[in-house]
């Protein structure tokens, strides 16, 4: 048996109705659920749709419960997944998701593809249209057509959109780039270079103190070489100082040559002294001092700031923000050759979603054929002799001012799936019109039906695990085998749940449970408990006679357990 990953393995339950705490252990292969009328088998289905993010019901908790909790546990790849509901008495709802708090929106989105539950009010996934139309598409092998549809109405949507953004009303288009050539020019005119401000701020910051630069300039050189500082001539300074220890120290290294080192490091201070001075002379001389010069640093900042407030927050933006007026002004002095071209283009994109549409209803229509008639053999095995099943597949009509495709020499209207609506139709009784599959009344006749679909689609249809409720209502002796051998082929492969009545179809599971009411402290609760061997012989026997049923139904459930088991080592 291939493994189903994503496959339920564990449901708890607890304080939700009858169930005080129960836990399920979900194997792989088929399993039935079986117990007397009202010992609570539905609410176990109940609450594994609670915990798939249906709708919570605060009239499920168990009285005198603070709060309603079910725990799933699926062996989700590429490591287990967790899922939490709880539903409290005052009705606040509350689902996480690996431990992590999510809306039952996001819970069901999550779990959506994990189970699929068949029953009275559990079929809106069967009964989408799209769903439908997934699982003939599946059916089909249609991966490859199905993508190439997808990239075709994905590439004309491109183009579409790109000739929308063209299409400007001329006055508008007209009034836009003047704006824009207004906006090009003020910015040239400005000659923006990037790191211009920060140097000019740095001169205008220099030229606002150059008098204190001046009289600090004076002072260094009058200190280090002489000169008119700020206490008149400069007297005693460094040089002269240093020049003058050079000389003792050169005296000294002819006398003693241990005195060379001293000697040459004063003579290099020396000139270090002197150039410093310089320097500080040259960088005071740098400084503006001109009126006018500060002036013109001061109004040339001001245009740059000026350009910038109104094009970005530095000179870079500035440029960034030109070339894309550039680019869009291009565009609209071009706009009629590339809307001419656009429209060029998306009609050839558009022929060609058409033409892999056809090919997709093409292939859907083919396996329609198939699928149909044999769904239909199997609906008929499994309860239902008379009825008629199809899978319609139309092409959708075209609406007044949306885009179509031509298919055939008829337009189509379409989407990213294709120009077709695909429906499951059946009619469950002679001389009457097939319907939608969910115009079914009976929610046993809808499971069978759905039971047929799961067997035929088995292969296209990847859920890890399917559950069926009511499945058996309406369905005789003679139907009931037919039914429960493809229950046990759909479990090849995935986990399938099915709550029953009908012996047979106990008698076909791989693994059995019975669900049985009790009392405790004058409560009425509900246990669960799996059973094999001769618990599962008495277990079919009341169902096939009831309390009273006696040896006979022992014999009668030990004969019809073996019949199944031998049919299940060799199934024809």
């Amino acid at each position: 048996m291939t493994h189903a990953p994503g496959r339920l393995i564990d449901l708890t339950v607890s304080g939700l109705a009858l169930l005080e705490r129960v836990r399920l252990s979900v194997p792989e292969g088929f399993t039935v659920i079986t117990g007397e009328t009202g010992a609570g088998k539905s609410l176990l289905i109940d609450a594994l749709g609670l915990a798939l993010g249906a709708r919570a019901d605060a009239g499920l908790v168990r009285h005198g419960i603070p709060a309603a909790r079910v725990e799933a546990l699926f062996d989700r790849l590429p490591e287990p997944l967790i899922v939490v509901r709880e539903v409290t008495a005052a009705g606040r709802s509350t689902a996480r998701v690996d431990d992590e708090a999510v809306t039952a929106g996001r819970l069901a989105e999550v779990t959506r593809e994990l189970v699929e539950i068949h029953g009275q009010h559990d079929q809106q996934r069967l009964l989408d249209p799209r769903r439908q139309r997934d699982l003939l598409d599946a059916f089909a092998g249609a991966g490859e057509p199905a993508r190439e549809v997808a990239d075709a109405v994905a590439a004309w949507r491109e183009t579409r959109d790109a000739l929308d953004r063209t299409a400007m009303e001329p006055r508008e288009a007209a009034r836009r780039l003047a704006v824009l050539e207004h906006e090009i020019a003020e910015i040239d005119a400005a000659r923006i270079r990037v790191g211009e401000a920060a140097e000019l701020e740095e001169r205008l910051h220099a030229a606002r103190h150059g008098e204190a630069i001046s009289r600090g300039t004076a002072a260094i050189e009058a200190s280090l070489v002489g000169g008119d500082g700020l206490d008149g001539p400069g007297e005693g300074n460094a040089r002269d100082a240093i020049a003058a220890a050079a000389r003792a120290a050169g005296d000294l290294a002819r006398l003693d040559p241990r005195w060379d080192g001293p000697a040459a490091r004063l003579v290099g201070l020396e000139a270090e002294v002197a150039d410093a001075a310089a320097e500080a002379r040259a960088l005071a001389e740098s400084v503006d001092h001109d009126p006018d010069e500060l002036r013109r640093l001061e109004e040339r900042l001001s245009g740059i700031y000026a350009v910038e407030r109104r094009y970005g927050d530095d000179e870079m933006a500035v440029l960034a923000y030109r070339d894309r007026a550039t680019t869009e002004a291009d565009g609209l002095r071009d706009a009629d050759l590339r809307a001419a071209a656009l429209a060029a283009e998306a009609e050839l994109r558009l022929a060609r979603v058409g033409e892999a549409a056809g090919r997709m209803s093409a292939v859907r229509q083919a396996a329609a054929a198939r699928i149909g008639p044999a769904i239909e053999e199997v609906v008929r095995e499994v309860g239902m002799a008379r009825a008629r099943f199809a899978v319609e597949v139309r092409r959708r009509a075209p609406s007044d001012g949306v885009p179509a495709v031509i298919v055939d020499g008829s337009a189509h209207a379409f989407d990213a799936s294709g120009i077709d609506e695909v429906a499951f139709v059946i009619a469950p009784n002679p001389g009457e019109p097939a319907m939608p599959l969910g115009r079914i009344a009976s929610g046993g006749e809808l499971s069978r039906v759905a039971l047929a679909i799961e067997q035929v689609l088995a292969g296209a249809d990847a859920t890890p695990t399917l559950v069926f409720d009511e499945i058996d209502a309406g369905i005789g002796g003679r139907s009931a085998e037919p039914v429960a051998r493809a229950l046990w082929r759909l479990g090849r492969g995935r986990a399938v749940l099915c709550v029953t009545h009908l012996p047979v179809i106990a008698a076909y599971a791989d693994a059995h449970v019975r669900i049985a009411k009790g009392t405790r402290e004058g409560r009425t609760v509900t246990g669960m408990e799996a059973v094999a061997g001769d618990e599962r012989v008495r277990e079919v026997a009341l169902m096939l006679g009831g309390p009273g049923g006696g040896p006979a139904a022992v014999a009668g459930a030990r004969e019809m357990l073996e019949r199944a088991a031998a049919w299940r080592a060799d199934p024809r």
